[in-house]
């Protein structure tokens, strides 16, 4: 279908996004069969997206970034990621730029900020966030996670659970009560390094799908964690969280639109090639049907999204709006998903067909970064305020 023109990019956006499908096109997309077999992408990935200069494009110059204080880029990079129907770099990639990377650019110490930048950018520190744990999900105000001051650290104790880019992870920021008496007051942000003795890492998980995601626990035994590696202020966790929590939900919510565009499109071109009853699947009415429903809903989302990137790149996204995001574009991920695999029949699962991936893929997206029921309750809120 003829598509809207997306007028939110310039010839500078239109550059950037090419060259950087030029290198998932090289570098990613050929690769991602195998790192799904070990269950984690390459670190020498990290390194060419380092070289190729699309990590952490927000750091500021005296760190070796590129200070370039524009979302769209970031949108580009997630949208293209997705469009490849690699959902395991997909999720990755952007958890490091877009999720991880404003912690430690906004809260952590000048000191962690010259050790821990400049290898972030280079792609040799891989970095993950640690909030959830085997028994606080989406309520994080439940985290049991101690950091106890002994005066010139803290010793950390505790286990973290489903965390995203967890067994490659160099660099953790790692959500611990301060003090477990004053529930959401009481929780604080450190920056928890591979080296720090008491670290240490579960296999990667056997999930149902992001098989080239390395997802894993973390456990935390009496480690020692330096003073300028807490972030910002003792107490001040949850209210760092709530406020980058906002971004991390567009990410989801730009990711999950582009997942979903790609299985639409591996889908049409299955079903124009696929005979059946003397003609394509394509050829029969409620295919036409299915296909048109999915590619409206699409351009509409498409639209939506692209104005929050907008509003976000002057700061106007709140909590409900990034949850609205999230929760319509990951159902409306998993409904495309759904819909294709019927349209393929039986092959659509088989593993060897991307859609049956996709389909695989998708299911999570309505779980992490707050389930979709509590993303509800934060519109709701929002709503009724």
């Amino acid at each position: 279908m003829q598509k809207l023109p997306r007028t939110i990019f310039n010839e500078e956006h239109d550059m950037f996004r090419q060259s950087l499908r030029d290198f998932i096109a090289k570098e990613i997309t050929p690769n991602n069969l195998d790192w799904e077999n070990n269950k984690m992408v390459s670190r020498e990935s990290w390194l060419k997206l380092g070289e190729n200069g699309f990590l952490c494009i927000q750091a500021p110059e005296e760190f070796g970034g590129l200070d370039i204080q524009d979302f769209r880029y970031n949108a580009i990079f997630t949208e293209e990621l997705g469009l490849s129907g690699c959902a395991g770099p997909a999720i990755g990639y952007p958890l490091h730029n877009d999720i991880v990377f404003p912690y430690v650019l906004h809260y952590a110490t000048q000191e962690a900020k010259e050790k821990y930048v400049p290898k972030m950018i280079s792609g040799e520190y891989i970095s993950a966030v640690a909030m959830t744990e085997p028994g606080a999900g989406s309520d994080l105000q439940s985290i049991r996670a101690t950091a106890e001051d002994k005066g010139d650290h803290y010793l950390i104790n505790g286990t973290k659970t489903f965390i995203t880019n967890g067994y490659l992870a160099d660099v953790v920021v790692v959500a611990a009560k301060t003090d477990p008496t004053l529930g959401a007051k009481g929780i604080s942000l450190f920056l928890v390094d591979k080296d720090m003795q008491g670290f240490t890492k579960g296999v990667p998980f056997e999930k149902v799908g992001l098989h080239a995601q390395d997802t894993c626990e973390l456990f935390f035994e009496d480690v020692k964690v330096p003073k300028e590696n807490l972030m910002g202020k003792t107490g001040e966790g949850f209210k760092y969280l709530m406020t980058e929590l906002a971004q991390e939900r567009l990410i989801v919510a730009l990711a999950a639109l582009s997942l979903a565009e790609f299985t639409l499109n591996s889908t049409i071109e299955y079903v124009k090639s696929r005979p059946a009853f003397g003609k394509t699947v394509a050829d029969f009415q409620n295919t036409r049907f299915k296909l048109a429903e999915m590619a409206a809903k699409l351009e509409q989302a498409r639209i939506y999204c692209d104005q929050l990137v907008v509003l976000h790149n002057d700061k106007k996204v709140d909590a409900a709006m990034s949850s609205a995001a999230k929760m319509m574009m990951t159902d409306l991920q998993c409904q495309v998903a759904d819909e294709c695999v019927q349209l393929h029949g039986g092959y659509g699962y088989m593993w060897e067909y991307p859609v049956a991936r996709a389909y695989a893929d998708a299911r999570v997206q309505r779980i992490y970064a707050g389930t979709n029921e509590i993303m509800k309750e934060l519109i709701a809120r929002k709503i009724l305020a």
